[in-house]
Formats: C-alpha cells, structure tokens, sequence
C-alpha cells in the first residue's frame, strides 16, 4: 500500500461503517493473541452450486479485510480462504443434474469420491469446485481456494484429528447436551470412511484408542469390524466439530455466518476452545426474506438467484445490497434491483466530493476496496456533465416503443453527442438491463388511466410551452416549465413548500400525475431530465397520445396479446 494520506488514517480510526467496527475487533484480537497475520475464512458446501448467499459471505468478508488493512496501513498480511466442505458424503441426489444414476449409485461417498455426471471433472465434488472457484473469480474477488479432502488426506489436518481424538471426551460433552436422545446414543465426532465401499459412515464407535490414533467401529450392515486411522483422510468429523478442527487447525481469525447457525457457531466455539484455541471473531448476518417477508427456502423456489439480479442489475449493485445493514433481514425480490443500480450510481457520483470521513462511510469505498472508479457520465449542450439513470432508461424503453438497445441508443445520443457503447460501456450494459428489466418485469405491469379535467388542461399547458424548446437537452430549463406549469395547475396549498420568491410550490399530484397518465407509473424520474434524454417533440407527442387515450389501448392491446 502506498504511503497514505494522514487524514484518511485518521478518519479510519473512527469510520462508523460496520466493516471498520469488524476490523477494530480484529485489531483487539492482535493485540491478545500476538499472531502477525489474519486469516479470514468462508466456507462452501459443494454439493450443489454458488449462489447469492455465496457472494454475500465472501463480498462481505472482503469488506472487513479492506477495512482492517487500512486500520493496520497493510502492515499486517492478510489471507482469504474459500474452504470447500468436498469430503461431506452425498446424502441425495441434486435434482438439477443430467446422469443421476451415476450419483444414485455413489451415495455417501465423499463428493471428491463421487463421478461427475457432466462428465467434465474428476469427481461431482470437483466440477462444484470448479464452478466456485470460476464464480468468485468472476467477481474479482482476492482469495485463495482449499480442500476438505486435500486437506484431510494431505496430513495437513492430521496433528489437530489427532488433539480431538485426544480430547473425545470433553468434545462429546459439548455435543451431546444438543442432541436428540435417539442421536445420542450413537453420535460419535469422527466419520469413518469404510475401507471396502468408500462410504461415509455415521456409525457408533466401540473404542477410541488414543495411543494408537484410531478408532474401532463395527459395519452395521456385515458385522464387521474395523480400525480405522483418523489421519491421512481415513475418517472425517461431524460439520460442528470439523469447523472447529478447522479453525484450529488453520488458525482462523474471522468467519461469519448467517443467523441461523447461531447456535453452530457457539458449538463450535466451546469445541475450539477445548482444544486450547481462541475461535474466530466474526458476526451472524440476518437471513434474506422474499416480499411477503417470508424466510428465503429453496424448496418453496421464492428467491432471486443471482443470476437473475445479473439479468437486470449489475455486480456493484448486487454489492450494495449485501454492503447495507448486514444484520437486518432484507427483503430480496426484483423490486429492490433497480433502485439498488441507481442508489449505486448516486454514491459513486457523490464520492469523488466527499472528504474521507464520508468517503469510508459511503458503500461505493467497500464495494471497490477503496478505489472506486470515476463515474462515468454524459456531456450535454444544455447542462453540466450528468449520469444517466437506470430509472431513466426503463422509462425510455417504455415511450421509445422498442426493446432495440440500438434506437434507445440513437435517443442518447441525441441528448450526449459524444456518447457511445464504445466510449460509456457501464451505459451500454444499462441498456441492456433495462430492456431485459422492462420487458420482463415492467411491462404488463403498467396501470395507465385517462387524465382528470385538471390534469388534461395541465398537461396541454404543458405541451404548449414546450414548443418552443424544440431540440433543447437543457433539463433544468426544462424542468423549471415543467414546475412552472405544475405551479399554476397544482400549487402546493399546505404551505410547505415554496420557491424563492416566496410563491407557493407544486403539490407533489402534479407530478404523480405526469407518471401515472404519461408512463403508467406510480413513480418517475425528474421529468425535465426525462424531456431532455427523450426529446421535446417525442415528449409533446407522448402527451397528445395520452390525451386522445391512446396509451390505454396501446397497453389494452399488449396485455390482451400476451395473454
């Protein structure tokens, strides 16, 4: 890290941000434990694919790891371990997998032991692998990837498997109290792997024999028994106690996790301790919740994947909503998409005129560990540089009247003269968001009505006085007619508002019924902006059509087509 400015070392030490509070604990625990570097872990379950939860955990451990670098200035080295849990046993088979025979006829074998039945890997638990490492790295994420089996049959594991078989007893007696009675009776920490079948076996164990490093259990299905090393990837241990032995035995200093494993998480922190090890700091985040509020579960399917915030919304705002209050539940549906692209774009936007106490407070900083880029905005002739916004060019996609990127390009160009996909690419990609966004999840979603008297006399005003700023890209000249007219058809008689000349302001109807006649909309983005990127003369048209009740048979005869 270059050297850096005294005053953002200052405002660092006092940053409210929640990833600095993170950091701070991370600090505190140096100064406890004396260790000369943090490792900060995530942890996978490879027996299906990365979803939202994943990006969530590693943009959120990324977070506190930039945080915690400039507390310490980065003279303090940093690691980021994606851990994959690949020595679990398959338990079913994924329904979302072509050749489920081959994984039928491997059930509780390790993932690593089980084919891969898209034929592409070495096992089902590489391809998953595979697909983890490939997402994470399509983000950018700085992290380094880890094996259960490589580092359970590598030895890398085995001093720590054999402190645990040591101290069986005093982790039986943290596991047991949260069991069921029928469990208890034949829990063991350790999974043997059956030497014949290869199979992870969940089975009472009959001697634990500590001098030798192995444990005896009897096959329930031959009788038989066995000796088994719990070294050298011979047998595994429960998820509770194997997070523990991984804590320990990598010396991790911080994981979080979500709220529902609160009590794992304190499990496995009495197992760490009983092995003599500080377990890691780290915090439980809420769970998300779909728009009835209702607890995300994939056997319901009433979530957002986060190929489907891809489809409409960008990775940064994607980032944005895991960045805000991670310890709140959310809400997660394809409402909060777009305002998190354009909440996005305002923080960007505002960062590069902040000082840095601002600046570490504002989610663009996590989001681009600490560089964010410039903001990419448009030039006009009527106004000083701006950013188009994602509101903006839905509502575009929907008066254009075309799901081309090319014509709505042609509008844009109109209003920016040096604007194109090549010289603006985050615009580019906007587009083509908003048209998938809009097509899909707008559309016929729409809800135009015809204009009351007062609004249809508003709105003729309105076009008349736009007439004589054909070909204008002026849009706080435009939006001061648009106010002006709303002024005089629309004034705000509860004396809230009012403009410098002390003249009544506009009651927020007036504009409530600019979106609901002309875009069908509820809401709406700062109609003299809106004027200026879609053209006067397109926007006076849109009014005559609105008034002759057109955009109501328009939208009647779209929504009578689709159905």
């Amino acid at each position: 890290m270059s050297p850096l400015d005294p005053a953002l070392i200052d405002a660092a030490g006092s940053a409210a941000a929640w990833p600095f509070e993170e950091a701070r604990k991370l600090v505190a625990r140096l100064e406890r434990t004396g260790k000369k570097e943090v490792l900060f872990e995530t942890g996978y379950g490879p027996s299906g694919l990365p979803h939202i939860g994943t990006f969530g955990e590693v943009a959120r451990t990324s977070m506190v790891r930039h945080a915690f670098r400039l507390l310490t200035q980065d003279t303090v080295p940093t690691r980021l371990v994606a851990f994959s849990d690949d020595m679990d046993g398959l338990r079913k088979v994924p329904d979302n997998v072509p050749n489920k025979e081959l994984l039928a006829a491997s059930l509780n074998k390790p993932l690593t032991g089980v084919p891969d039945p898209f034929g592409t890997h070495d096992s089902f638990g590489a391809h998953n692998n595979a697909r983890l490492r490939a997402f994470l790295d399509s983000f950018g994420f700085d992290y380094e990837f880890m094996s259960a089996t490589e580092c359970y049959r590598s030895g890398r594991f085995d001093a720590t498997l054999r402190l645990v078989l040591e101290r069986y007893d005093e982790v039986m007696a943290i596991m047991l109290p949260s069991l069921r009675e029928e469990r208890s009776a034949t829990y063991s920490p350790f999974l043997p792997i059956h030497p014949e079948t290869g199979h992870v076996m969940q089975v009472p164990i009959d001697e634990v024999r500590r001098e030798e490093g192995t444990l005896v259990w009897r096959d329930p299905a031959s009788g038989k028994r066995f000796e088994t090393p719990v070294t050298g990837g011979h047998a595994k241990l429960q998820w509770k106690p194997d997070w523990a032995m991984r804590w320990v035995a990598l010396g991790v200093d911080y994981e979080m996790a979500g709220k529902d494993l609160i009590d794992s998480v304190k499990l496995s922190s009495k197992i760490a301790r009983a092995l003599g090890a500080e377990p890691p700091d780290g915090f439980n985040y809420e769970l998300f919740l779909d728009e009835q509020g209702q607890k995300i579960s994939k056997s319901k399917g009433n979530g957002l994947t986060i190929e489907e915030w891809l489809r409409y919304g960008t990775p940064e705002s994607l980032a944005l909503f895991m960045y805000a209050k991670p310890r709140e539940a959310k809400r997660l549906y394809f409402e909060v998409i777009p305002r998190h692209v354009d909440e996005y774009l305002a923080f960007l936007g505002r960062y590069d005129g902040q000082d840095w106490k601002q600046r570490l407070g504002n989610p663009a900083w996590h989001i681009h560990a600490g560089s964010p880029p410039a903001p990419e905005t448009v030039a006009t002739s009527g106004e000083r540089a701006a950013t188009i916004s994602f509101s903006m060019l839905m509502n575009l996609v929907a008066v254009a009247n075309s799901e081309d990127p090319a014509v709505l390009w042609a509008f844009i160009r109109r209003y920016a003269p040096d604007a194109s996909p090549e010289t603006h690419p985050v615009l580019d990609r906007l587009v083509g968001h908003a048209v998938a966004y809009y097509r899909d999840r707008v559309r016929a979603k729409k809800a135009f009505r015809a204009p009351t008297d007062a609004e249809r006399a508003a709105l003729a005003e309105l076009s008349a006085s736009l007439a004589g700023e054909a070909g204008s890209t002026d849009a706080d000249a435009l939006q001061a007619i648009v106010y002006e007219v709303g002024r005089t058809h629309f004034p705000d008689t509860s004396g809230k508002s009012k403009s410098p000349d002390g003249r009544p302001g506009v009651s927020q109807a007036w504009f409530g019924s600019i979106y609901n006649v002309l875009l069908g909309e509820a809401r709406g983005p700062r109609f003299g902006s809106f004027i200026a990127l879609y053209g006067v003369a397109e926007t006076r048209a849109l009014i005559e059509k609105a008034l002759a009740g057109e955009l109501i048979r328009e939208h009647e005869a779209f929504l009578a087509q689709a159905a």
